[in-house]
């Protein structure tokens, strides 16, 4: 696919937190990584308003197992308190993403330039990312490397189907639809043979709003346009 990359995405511990077990401070974590927290990992490699990421496939490579810990969070008040978070251990992903420039960007249309992005993109992932790369929590450090996606064997190969009920996909920001408002994405996905297809956020039919918010505009006052041109 045009613009594409592939890569491996590998961890001891993961925390794709289902929002409905923080209520009393606990945490537990989905089984598979979500569409939102994968797109964050990639734009933590390299990331530009200018474009727009869409992971396409994640395949699960490790058998999934899930291990508990006995956390001390800090309190907004001060203090502590003691939560068990329930974690994924020893996980690793093959993921398969590219990007589009962002339809609802027209102030930063001058950046567009597919052939530079799409090589610093390469080039940021062979160097392990330009951010810390994490899976769902900040404690949960990860590494990611180009693969070629499929080639190693993987632990599901042979699954067939397995079902994983609702969960979140991810959230629409409003520089990302034209709206103001924020949204959270909600599907039913599908492991098959270890793959995970994602839907596009557009074919996400179960949305909920959750606030109104504006997008930031750029414009030459703050971008500098000439810089992003020779990068």
């Amino acid at each position: 696919m045009r613009n594409s990359v592939e890569f491996v995405l590998y961890g001891p511990y993961a925390l794709f937190t289902d929002p409905l077990t923080k209520m009393g401070g606990e945490k537990l974590s989905y089984q598979i990584p979500t569409y939102q927290s994968l797109k964050g990992i990639i734009e933590s490699v390299y990331w530009k308003p200018t474009i727009i990421y869409y992971i396409d496939e994640v395949r699960i490579m490790n058998p999934i197992r899930m291990e508990s810990k006995g956390i001390r969070p800090i309190n907004y008040g001060g203090g502590n308190t003691l939560a068990n978070y329930t974690y994924l251990r020893e996980v690793k992903y093959e993921v398969k993403a590219h990007f589009e420039f962002n339809p609802h960007r027209p102030d930063l249309a001058a950046d567009r330039n597919e052939h530079k992005h799409h090589n610093i993109l390469k080039r940021s992932l062979e160097m392990g990312g330009r951010r810390d790369i994490f899976l769902g929590t900040r404690e949960c450090q990860a590494y990611v490397e180009p693969v070629t996606f499929g080639e190693a064997p993987g632990h599901y190969d042979d699954y067939d189907e397995t079902h994983f009920g609702t969960m979140v996909h991810g959230l629409n920001y409003p520089d990302e639809t034209g709206k103001n408002m924020l949204e959270v994405r909600l599907w039913n996905p599908v492991m098959k043979n270890g793959i995970v297809r994602f839907e596009r956020p557009e074919d996400c039919k179960n949305i909920r709003p959750i606030k109104k918010m504006q997008a930031k505009h750029f414009d030459e006052t703050n971008v500098d346009f000439e810089l992003n041109a020779d990068e």
